[in-house]
C-alpha cells in the first residue's frame, strides 16, 4: 500500500462515524451511556452485561467498547482474556463517580483508557475514543516452533 493510499484510508476511516458498544450493569445506565456518546456523533449500541454485549458485538463489530467501570471491576482477569469482545476490542472504562486515581484495573486488565463523565469534554473524549479505536490490533497466532535439539550425555 502506498503512502497516498494509506492516507486516503485514514481519511475515509476518520469520516466514518466511530462505532461504540456501550455496556453497563443495568438498562438505565447502558442507555444513558449510549445517548451521551451518540450526542457526540458516535454511532452507539447499548447492552446490559457481558452476555448481551457479546451478542450485540457480533452484529455490530464495534471499533471500541465503552463500559461502566464497576462492571469491569467484577470481571476476573482469566474471563477477560477468554472473552472474544474484551480481549480483541479496545475498552474504555467510564464512571460517573470514580476518578482515574481510584482505579486499579487500568494496570491489571489492559483497559485502553478511562473517561470521568462529570467533567468530560467532547473534543478530548473523541480524541481518546479515536486513538483507542485506531490502535493496531494484535492477535496471538500459533507460534511456529523451531525444532529442538536435545543433548544427551
Amino acid at each position: 500500500m502506498t503512502l497516498e493510499k494509506s492516507n486516503q484510508a485514514v481519511q475515509k476511516d476518520a469520516a466514518r462515524p466511530l462505532r461504540a458498544l456501550c455496556i453497563a450493569r443495568h438498562c438505565y445506565l447502558s442507555e444513558h451511556l449510549a445517548r451521551y456518546f451518540a450526542q457526540m456523533g458516535v454511532d452507539t449500541t447499548n447492552a446490559v452485561g457481558l452476555e448481551s454485549a457479546m451478542q450485540a458485538a457480533g452484529e455490530l463489530s464495534p471499533d471500541v467498547v465503552i463500559c461502566d467501570y464497576d462492571l469491569l471491576a467484577t470481571i476476573p482477569l482469566d474471563k477477560w482474556e477468554r472473552d472474544g469482545l474484551l480481549s480483541n476490542t479496545p475498552v474504555i472504562a467510564v464512571s460517573l463517580t470514580r476518578h482515574a486515581e481510584e482505579l486499579h484495573l487500568l494496570d491489571i486488565n489492559g483497559i485502553a483508557g478511562f473517561l470521568y463523565l462529570p467533567t468530560l469534554q467532547q473534543a478530548p473524549a473523541l480524541r481518546i475514543l479515536r486513538a483507542a479505536a485506531t490502535r493496531p490490533k494484535y492477535t496471538i497466532g500459533l507460534r511456529a516452533s523451531a525444532p529442538r535439539t536435545i543433548e544427551r550425555s
